[in-house]
């Protein structure tokens, strides 16, 4: 995520999945570039004990100020994990490009 965020460019997808940006603290003025409408997916926990909430929210928040189609879902409850949920959604998303260049 850090990489893409710092090279932006049209990608085929991005996805932090119980992930973030790096540092301390995360601004988006540290950032510039243009993710020309690059879908990126944000799922995590809201309780994940490696990566605050407000991490997630951060990272979201200069993705999208780089021009990136986020989509964040934030679940209940969960550890430190991937689930079902985010594994379906890149799935379909990774399929979709994928067809889309066929």
């Amino acid at each position: 995520m850090e990489y893409a965020a710092r090279n932006p460019k049209k990608f085929g997808g991005i996805f932090g999945l119980s992930g973030g940006l790096i540092g301390e603290t995360i601004s988006p003025k540290n950032y510039s570039g243009n993710l020309e409408g690059t879908d990126v997916f944000l799922g995590c926990s809201d309780v994940d004990p490696h990566i605050p909430l407000q991490r997630v929210n951060d990272t979201e928040e200069v993705f999208k100020k780089l021009g990136a189609n986020v989509t964040k879902r934030i679940y209940k409850g969960l550890a430190h994990t991937v689930n079902q949920d985010e594994i379906d959604f890149v799935a379909a998303l990774m399929r979709e490009k994928i067809s889309d260049n066929f």
